[in-house]
C-alpha cells in the first residue's frame, strides 16, 4: 500500500476519475500528471473528469491471487482504454471471466477494492462492469 499522505494527495483522481488534459496538444493522462509527456515544458494541463467508459483492450484472470484478495478469486484484471484516451489498469466485477472478451464496453464504478484487517481501514476505488447487456454478446 502507498503512504497515507499520498493516498489523500491523491483521492479526487481516485474517487471521481479526474484526469488532466494538454491544452497544447490534447493529449489526455490518467492517473493525473504534472508534465506533458509530448509538449513538455510548453504544455499546459488542465483537470478534465472522464467518461469512465471505455473497452478492453487486454486481460488476464486472476486464480492465484495476492494476500488480501483471496475471497474475490478468481478475478479479471483488465487494460481499459478509456473514450478520452488513457489506458488504465482495473478489476473488471459483475462479469464471469469466460464471458470477458477483447472490444467489450465497460464503464467504471465506485466499490470497494481493499479493507485493512477487521477494524482497519476500507479502500473504495474504482472498479469496471460491462455495459448493460454488452456480456451477453458472444462471438461478435
Amino acid at each position: 500500500m502507498m503512504s497515507v499522505p499520498r493516498f489523500w494527495r491523491n483521492t479526487k483522481a481516485r474517487y471521481r476519475m479526474i484526469g488532466r488534459r494538454c491544452r497544447r496538444c490534447g493529449q489526455v493522462y490518467f492517473p493525473p500528471r504534472n508534465l506533458c509527456r509530448r509538449c513538455r515544458r510548453r504544455g499546459e494541463l488542465e483537470e478534465v473528469q472522464l467518461s469512465g467508459r471505455g473497452e478492453v483492450y487486454s486481460f488476464t484472470v486472476i486464480r492465484t491471487p495476492p494476500v488480501g484478495f483471496e475471497r474475490s478469486a478468481p478475478y479479471v484484471m483488465a487494460l481499459v482504454k478509456l473514450e478520452e484516451g488513457p489506458m488504465v489498469t482495473a478489476q473488471l466485477a459483475d462479469v464471469e471471466p469466460e464471458e470477458v472478451r477483447i472490444g467489450m464496453k465497460v464503464r467504471s464504478v465506485f466499490r470497494k477494492i481493499q479493507e485493512d484487517g477487521e477494524a482497519g481501514l476500507i479502500y473504495y476505488g474504482f472498479k469496471f462492469v460491462p455495459v448493460e447487456g454488452e456480456h451477453d454478446v458472444q462471438g461478435e
